[in-house]
């Protein structure tokens, strides 16, 4: 595979090193093990097995079939009869930049804060992550790998009325672990109103039942996982997005993974310190003015309600729609609720370049009308593409990643977002090397370079990289020689 990346010249700082045996260390050697307490073609024996086992089926049905759930006079919102879960509402947003300065829309309100939790344990001095093969009702082949928790408050304290979830006293009660990373993190801008989750790691020494719907893998099984399309959920990505950064064990067989490696080392050189970094992202927020609020759902213009589906009157962006659900592994086994259906297929990019030697992301300060601080850190393009059809504007750099060859192409993907709220809603997610021409060394306005390091360092802390850049965080952290033979090649192909 031949290489585009630019060099430039920096100045490297003086180089601490790392303490023995530390948590990045620990990471990398789990990184670098593609074998544990099972082996890949066996994790795919139990998956297929696990899907097998589960009585899953997923049914649109009109919104008069709903069952605790209803349009509620004088608002027209769309709410549970407990009070809880989550409802969907109008949403009114006004700004003073880029080319649609106000629009209307529903979205999501659901104040309640989730737990995303992955246990790790180490099995003969490696360590090893509690996966669970997972249905949700949005995924597109329902069941797919989750955290070891996935869980709203409503069902950790079991206001559906169903069993415990599993494995949650390792996460919030007296046999809590070891805490690896623990942030709360926003969750889709664009459906979602101020919407977080508390992503957590946590390491436990003693035993650990293990049940039937989940497994033991290695960070380096997961990683080969994320190269395949539809399987690692959403909920796993962001939380995965959350481990120390850590450079891989194994020798990088090109120019390209060279700079990947350093570019995950915290004591390379980067293009903005991480001060500058952050005055450039404040500044960002800063000079957006944003004004989000919630109306009543009847009061959405452009948007139509009829028997099965609320959607936009231009046949864009996305709809509301109801479903039955019955599901035999999950705390509830049949239910029914509302779901967003996007209209399209998105792609969620990172343009990508080296200077000196060190692997940068060209990241994007984005506003969505959801989120609880005007901007966050997102991908180079974040947008689906059948949405700008026939207008006058395309996202910025969208033909450059369309376009890309694929030497240019680093890894692709398709990764279903979160199944719990989303039917069907999907995002081809890339990794493009770019040249001068395609992405300068002077980005415009509202883009930055930044490196994998500074952005691990970022979601250390909440509401800075938002969901989709997380998950290409993610991608680019299970990029390694051991992985090398997935790239440039689509699982799906």
């Amino acid at each position: 595979m031949s290489s585009t990346l630019t060099e430039l010249t920096l100045p490297q700082p003086t180089v601490q090193p790392r303490e023995p045996d530390s948590v990045a260390d620990r990471i990398a050697a789990s990184a670098a093990a593609t074998a544990g307490r099972m082996t890949t073609d066996a994790f795919h024996d139990w998956f297929a097995a696990r899907g097998r086992a589960g009585r899953f089926s997923v049914e649109r049905i009109p919104f008069s079939q709903l069952r605790g759930w209803s349009f509620e006079p004088g608002t027209g919102n769309l709410v549970h009869a407990s009070g809880r879960f989550f409802s969907v509402e109008g949403l009114h947003v006004t700004t003073d930049q880029g080319p649609h300065r106000e629009w209307f829309q529903p979205i999501i309100k659901q104040p309640e804060v989730g737990i995303l939790g992955i246990l790790v344990k180490e099995f003969d001095g490696v360590l090893h992550f509690l996966m669970q093969a997972k249905m949700e009702p949005g995924n597109r082949n329902l069941l797919q790998l989750s955290p070891t928790v996935q869980a709203t408050r409503s069902n950790y304290t079991k206001v559906h009325k169903g069993t415990d979830v599993k494995y949650i006293q390792y996460f919030n009660g007296p046999d809590r672990g070891r805490i690896l990373a623990d942030v709360l993190q926003s969750e889709h801008g664009s459906w979602f109103f101020h919407k977080s989750n508390r992503n957590m790691i946590v390491e436990v020494t003693g035993d650990v039942p293990l049940d039937e719907d989940f497994c033991w893998l290695t960070l380096g099984q997961i990683n080969e996982l994320m190269h395949r399309d539809n399987l690692v959920n959403m909920d796993s990505r962001t939380v995965l997005a959350c481990l120390p950064a850590h450079r891989p064990r194994l020798p990088a067989p090109d120019a390209f993974l060279s700079a990947l490696a350093r570019s995950r080392d915290p004591q390379t050189g980067a293009l903005l310190t991480d001060v500058d970094l952050l005055s450039w992202f404040t500044a960002e927020r800063s000079r957006h003015d944003v004004r989000a609020e919630r109306i009543p759902l009847s009061e959405v213009p452009g948007w139509t309600r009829d028997e099965t589906r609320i959607g936009s009157d231009d046949d864009r962006w996305f709809d509301v729609v109801a479903v039955e659900v019955q599901a035999g592994n999950r705390e509830v086994t049949g239910w029914t609720q509302p779901l967003i259906e996007p209209r399209s297929r998105g792609v969620a990019a990172f343009l990508v370049r080296s200077f000196g030697g060190v692997l940068h992301v060209l990241a994007n300060a984005k506003v969505e009308g959801g989120f609880l601080d005007t901007v966050e850190l997102a991908p180079t393009v974040q947008a689906s593409p059948d949405n700008f059809a026939g207008l006058s504007v395309d996202p910025p750099f969208l033909d450059e990643v369309l376009s890309a060859g694929p030497d240019r192409v680093r890894y692709d993907a398709i990764h279903s977002e979160e199944g719990g709220r989303f039917l069907h809603a999907e995002n081809r997610y890339l990794i493009v090397e770019a040249d001068e021409a395609e992405a300068p060394l002077l980005p415009p306005a509202g883009f930055q370079w930044v490196t994998v390091s500074q952005l691990s360092e970022l979601v250390k802390h909440g509401h800075y990289v938002n969901v989709q850049a997380r998950t290409l965080l993610a991608c680019l952290n299970a990029m390694s020689a051991s992985t090398y033979d997935f790239m440039g090649t689509r699982a799906h192909d």
